[in-house]
């Protein structure tokens, strides 16, 4: 467990495993525990990095925020965590609105992911009928200012996602925090984001558009067909549905990681000790070494 300062917060995160780095950035809650289990499924393969987003559960804020370019903040915080904890380019894993925030790290900070697999991102702007869902994400605002947080996202997972996400959804801990942040700050800005499609085509080579199998037909899962469809990247399927890595954590991972190796993300060479590691085909093994150590 380690602390990144960053302006304006102190980034909580955690390393695990040994590899090249694969950074996952979560969605709405932001919290790294939703990766924890499925994180113990690629640590023979892979450097994983789980952090918390910034506002978010330990990672906490210090002075003033911009919250006109907090997706962008996002994504400068994803950009810092890499390069303090590599000097190579990381593979980059978002969910939900992380998701967005992976899209948004490849658009400004491209140098830095080597692969990104955005899983379900709710960029509902994508899709013929975006506005619909533009103004959905508004409406249940209105009902969480007005009957605050539960009734809100009862609403919101009953329309966006699976049944077994649901129920998933529904046995998780809450934590009251992290739903006001969310919903303050993050439940109306970010689905109605215009994703740079320009920048995205340029950079489509690392791009990995991924999917849960039963989320077909919800929001997320159709926006991702439309992104690739608008880059020309084949979409993957993946075990679940928009959480699957919580709920088909073993599956969920190793399928991600025949992904990774099709995209041509991770070989193996013997960089460091006689412990083979996958590394990125382009990289020199013997140049790459971590800029701080952080076992979790």
């Amino acid at each position: 467990m380690s602390t990144l300062d960053v302006p304006g917060a102190r980034l909580y995160y955690e390393t695990h495993g040994s590899g090249p780095l694969l950074l996952m950035i979560p969605g709405a809650g932001g919290n790294a525990d939703g990766f924890r289990i499925v994180t113990d499924h690629l640590t023979a393969q892979y450097t994983v990095l789980i952090y918390d987003r910034r506002g978010f559960s330990r990672s906490r804020l210090d002075g003033p925020q911009d919250y006109g370019r907090r997706l962008a903040t996002d994504a400068d915080d994803v950009r810092r965590l890499i390069e303090w904890v590599s000097v190579e380019p990381a593979i980059v894993l978002g969910a939900s609105s992380g998701a967005i925030v992976a899209l948004e790290l490849l658009t400004r900070h491209p140098t830095v992911v080597d692969a990104l697999v955005p899983f379900e991102p709710p960029a509902v702007r994508q899709l013929p009928e975006g506005q619909k869902w533009v103004d959905f994400f508004s409406r249940l605002y209105d009902l969480y200012r007005t009957s605050d947080i539960e009734p809100a996202l009862v609403e919101f997972r009953e329309q966006t996602f699976a049944e077994s996400d649901r129920l998933a959804m529904a046995r998780a801990p809450k934590n009251p925090a992290n739903a006001t942040y969310w919903f303050d700050h993050e439940l109306r800005q970010y689905p109605a984001v215009d994703l740079d499609l320009d920048v995205l085509a340029a950079h489509a080579d690392r791009i990995v558009p991924a999917v849960g199998r039963e989320s077909r037909g919800y929001p997320c899962y159709e926006v991702n067909m439309e992104l690739g469809r608008k880059v020309g990247r084949d979409v993957i399927e993946l075990p679940g549905g928009h959480i699957g890595f919580v709920t088909h954590p073993e599956e969920f991972a190793h399928e991600l990681v025949r992904a990774l190796t099709r995209q041509g993300a991770p070989i193996t060479l013997t960089p460091r000790g006689d412990t083979p590691l996958p590394v990125s085909p382009s990289s020199d093994p013997c140049s790459r070494k971590p800029r701080a150590a952080a076992n979790g």
